[in-house]
């Protein structure tokens, strides 16, 4: 298509997936270390309850889910087993986390600038657009039932995602890898939207009203610092307690109380204060305890005795499979064509189409909010939500393996380039000072 812009504009174009500063790529290799770790833990525990689930012992797992701990918490809506307290209490941990990640990306990281904001934004939107219509229209060829479960492959497994990325792309653009953690944070966003708004059962208005009291002084509390520091957990608890008792998700409490600790941004752009201390004081339990904990109770679908060509043709297991391994990339790598196609924007320099399609096949790891969201929508332990477990770990396998096909391509691509600018700069007597994908 030949280019009618007039030569005399010479206003630059912006270009996508381009480098970051300093300060973002410390925090991004922040990111990487722990969440390669957590997605490790993460694949350890949904390991062990595939094995145990369809071993001859799958009635003491069943069991260990369904312990009570506390059957006197009736009054509060908190006679909770086990696997519930994993799936709205633990995670209640991974969405504070994920509120802090969004609130430290707003005020200073990739989202505090629109023009760059708006990739990250229009790429979420378009892998989980693409993800629902998909399965929307597998479970309407297949008789409409399921249909609740629309969202279940529309989220992105954050610590999953990176940790097969820092595994296999040591080499590959920085740029890429900032872009795959402001999309996985948008997609968060737009995942808790979701659960709060379509998947909130026995709505009651007066605890949500009176959870906003709780979150509203831990708010103030932490615009303090070091005063009152140690009402900070009973408030978080309130809040959440308050917050599952009106029906709303409680994990949704995890990100409002995120989003109320304060991000300072320095004059370089640097992110510091109690928000980053939190972050990286609860990243951890985040990564190493609460996610894979949940993991551990919700992957644990036994197949002994189970019709296998009926798993396969259930319309449910098919849209979310389907949703998950074409939608996502349909979604994520169409959005962005469109957008560089219809603007002004172009590729960084040191990336290319084929690293964009491996991110978008990356994407479509969904695994701790797709089992959360198939839980939500067909009940835990029901038939629906033991095919939605199998599809989501075949499709978060399927993405997993294809992604890294191509970005182990791309990344030995990247290396070769990395050693041929390190000899270059041997014979030259140069310092190397400059890695192609170190920022």
């Amino acid at each position: 298509m030949t280019d009618r812009t007039p030569h005399t504009d010479r206003r630059p174009s912006r270009r996508l997936f381009s480098r970051t500063s300093w300060p973002e790529a410390r925090f991004l290799a922040d990111v990487l270390r722990t969440e390669t770790v957590g997605g490790g833990l993460l694949l350890l525990g949904a390991v062990i309850a595939l094995i145990w689930a369809n071993s001859p012992w799958e009635s003491s797992y069943a069991s260990l889910g369904a312990w009570v701990p506390w059957s006197g918490g009736a009054a509060l809506h908190l006679d909770l087993s086990l696997a519930a307290w994993a799936a709205d209490g633990l995670l209640a941990i991974f969405f504070f986390v994920v509120g802090l990640e969004l609130k430290r990306e707003f005020v200073a990281g990739e989202l505090r600038d629109p023009r760059r904001a708006a990739l990250p934004v229009v790429a979420a939107v378009g892998g989980m657009a693409a993800p629902a219509l998909i399965y929307v229209g597998v479970t309407l060829a297949g008789g409409g039932e399921g249909l609740r479960g629309w969202a279940i492959p529309t989220a992105t497994d954050i610590a999953f995602a990176l940790a097969v990325l820092a595994v296999i792309g040591s080499y590959l653009p920085q740029g890429l890898r900032a872009f795959l953690l402001t999309l996985a944070v948008v997609d968060d966003l737009l995942a808790i939207t979701v659960i709060a708004i379509f998947y909130t059962d026995d709505f009651s208005p007066l605890p949500l009203l009176v959870s906003l009291a709780p979150i509203a002084l831990f708010g103030l509390l932490v615009q303090r610092r070091r005063t009152w520091w140690w009402a900070l957990i009973p408030l978080a608890v309130a809040a959440w307690a308050l917050m599952h008792a009106s029906g709303v998700h409680a994990t949704v409490a995890g990100v409002l109380l995120g989003f109320t600790v304060p991000v300072l941004r320095g004059k370089t752009g640097a992110s510091h204060g109690l928000a980053e201390h939190l972050e990286h004081r609860w990243r951890p339990i985040s990564a190493g305890l609460a996610v894979p904990v949940f993991a551990f109770f919700a992957a644990g679908v036994s197949l002994r005795g189970a019709d296998l060509a009926a798993v396969v043709t259930d319309p449910i297991v098919i849209g979310v499979v389907a949703g998950l391994v074409i939608g996502k990339v349909i979604g994520i790598f169409g959005s962005t064509f469109l957008l560089a196609r219809f603007t002004r924007a172009q590729l960084d320099e040191d990336i290319t189409w084929t690293d964009l399609l491996g991110v978008a096949m990356l994407a479509g790891i969904g695994f701790t909010v797709s089992l959360l969201i198939g839980e939500l929508a067909f009940g835990p332990g029901s038939p629906a939500d033991d095919n939605v477990k199998a599809a989501v770990l075949a499709g978060s396998v399927i993405s997993a393996l294809l992604a890294t096909v191509v970005l182990s391509r791309r990344n030995a691509a990247y290396r070769r380039i990395a050693e041929a600018e390190q000899v270059d700069a041997d014979s030259d007597g140069v310092p190397d000072v400059y890695q192609r994908g170190d920022g």
